[in-house]
């Protein structure tokens, strides 16, 4: 495998996955209430707490977006 396939993959990963994250905070942001209500059928809690819970899924994606996607990408960049 090349350098060049691999910064090609990890370019493609994080479009992808920023895309993802970006869409998701879309939807959460635009229709919050539409979220809840779909996911209260599967998750009985509060809205406070689901909102927590979500805000923290967001938080925990965007790093590892950046740390496994992101990162990798940049340095192939750099010794490429």
């Amino acid at each position: 495998m090349t350098i060049e396939t691999l910064t090609a993959f990890f370019m493609w990963c994080t479009i992808i996955n920023s895309g993802l994250l970006v869409l998701w905070t879309l939807i959460f942001l635009c229709a919050p209430d539409l979220v809840y209500r779909m996911q209260r059928k599967f998750f009985p809690i509060s809205k406070e707490e689901f909102t927590l819970v979500f805000y923290g899924f967001l938080g925990v994606f965007k790093i590892f977006v950046l740390v496994f996607n992101a990162v990798p990408w940049v340095v192939l960049l750099i010794i490429g």
